[in-house]
């Protein structure tokens, strides 16, 4: 089921021996950027046409009432409305603590602020198709709103219904979004930053997605705010021996592979005799799994066994990979933490396994994928807010200052901004400026 690769021993550089996602054998670049300009130059006709041809259905209003919203939250069972109550108030309490909204220092006169503004408008996408992710929604609306976002549109893509999951505009409902707008793929994504006749275009877009999607948010960067790195299909790197139930291994490995094809799911152990059973228990997990389809196709095509020395070994093997979630399932685990660099959420002990960062941990689940956690992480408040400086400077600190910057803009052969100091000077001393 799982391919292998064995390290025990190698003196090569690991970054030879691992493989490496290509994203673009998945999505064309070229096709992506063809999508991207039928949305552009086309607007809501184009959008309809490409939700036929890729969705199966023909939605011909795509935006959804308030009153739909309501009426959402209304049908679904109570317990699933608790559930998501508990998730949400978990997840904005986290968001809101990590906001900080001004930083001050004076010195020598100078008195500088950086305060943290947020944007106008955002995007979130929440994708559909092989599932419905409520879950998504408050990963993605509460930080924003957390931010100080004011405005924000969800767009999903619609069911063969030509609807939108209920349970996912349940969600919408309770963390207060107005806009909700039926559009799935490469089409939302062009949407939310052009814009068409129903959408207002956004400032920022956040949100994981299929690989289709990962690469137009890649294509329009620049033209819009991409939020968190590269989100895109799921990935999990889980470390562990024989101090870890096999069962456990197992089940995770399985609960990001289900999510579908196109992702990652490793497991990287340094004891060859549990790494058997662990495979022996995924083939049982997966064979009683109603998505067993998509969990088996993305661990035979993405699924990996990887052998190492020891867990020092394992951890260097994770700071290449950069994953999305990284697992540590073994005696001291916590005690290796400080040696992972590259990675989106780590999760510390069998009884914290990625689900419960999925729904209620609290940070945001929508991470950096296919490496990117080398530069890139959580989706976060930060994501939706820019800072803004603001510099006050008084004649103490204008005169402490004037000859750094008068010798500084000689250096870069800058005259008007030497001059803007050195006409000052004249002006306090009662000159004229020339």
């Amino acid at each position: 089921m799982f391919n292998r690769l064995d390290l025990r021993g190698t003196k090569k550089p690991l970054a030879e021996l691992l493989p490496q996602l290509a994203i673009d054998s998945i999505a064309p670049r070229e096709t992506v950027r063809e999508l991207l300009d039928e949305v552009r130059l086309g607007g809501d006709k184009s959008v309809r046409e490409l939700t036929t041809r890729f969705d199966g259905v023909d939605v011909p209003v795509a935006v959804v009432s308030g009153h739909r919203l309501e009426e959402a939250w209304d049908m679904i069972g109570e317990s699933l409305r608790e559930a998501l109550r508990v998730a949400h108030d978990r997840i904005l309490s986290f968001h809101v603590g990590e906001v900080r909204n001004e930083h001050a220092q004076d010195s020598g006169g100078v008195s500088i602020s950086s305060v943290a503004q947020p944007v106008d408008r955002v995007g979130v996408y929440v994708p559909g198709g092989l599932a419905t992710y409520p879950s998504t929604v408050l990963m993605t609306v509460l930080p924003a709103l957390a931010a100080g976002v004011q405005d924000v549109v969800l767009c999903t893509p619609p069911g063969r219904d030509g609807e939108a999951s209920q349970v996912v505009l349940a969600a919408a409902y309770l963390c207060g979004v107005a806009e909700v707008f039926l559009a799935g793929g490469v089409q939302a994504i062009a949407a939310m930053t052009y814009g068409t006749e129903s959408l207002k275009a956004v400032d920022v877009i956040a949100g994981p997605g299929n690989a289709w999607v990962a690469m137009a948010k890649q294509e329009v960067a620049g033209q819009v705010g991409i939020a968190s790195a590269f989100a895109g299909p799921s990935e999990i790197a889980v470390i562990a021996d024989n101090t870890c139930p096999p069962s456990s291994a197992a089940v995770d490995l399985a609960l990001q592979a289900e999510h579908g094809p196109g992702g990652r799911a490793w497991l990287i152990t340094w004891d060859a005799a549990y790494a058997d059973e662990v495979e022996s228990a995924t083939r049982k997990i997966v064979s009683l799994s109603p998505r067993s389809r998509e969990t088996r196709t993305t661990i035979e095509t993405g699924g990996f066994v990887c052998l190492v020395d020891d867990p020092l070994q394992a951890m260097s093997v994770v700071n290449v990979l950069a994953p999305e979630h990284v697992q540590l399932m073994f005696e001291n685990a916590r005690s290796f933490v400080g040696q992972i660099r590259h990675a989106g959420a780590v999760f510390i002990g069998n009884w914290a396994p990625a689900s419960i960062g999925d729904y209620v941990a609290g940070p945001s689940h929508v991470l950096p994928t296919s490496g990117t956690a080398r530069f890139s992480g959580a989706l976060g408040t930060a994501d939706f807010q820019k800072k803004m400086h603001i510099v006050e400077v008084s004649k103490e600190g204008f005169d402490e200052l004037r000859s750094v910057v008068a010798e500084l803009a000689v250096a870069e052969g800058l005259w008007a901004h030497g001059v803007s100091v050195s006409e000052r000077e004249r002006w306090a001393d009662g000159g004229v400026s020339k």
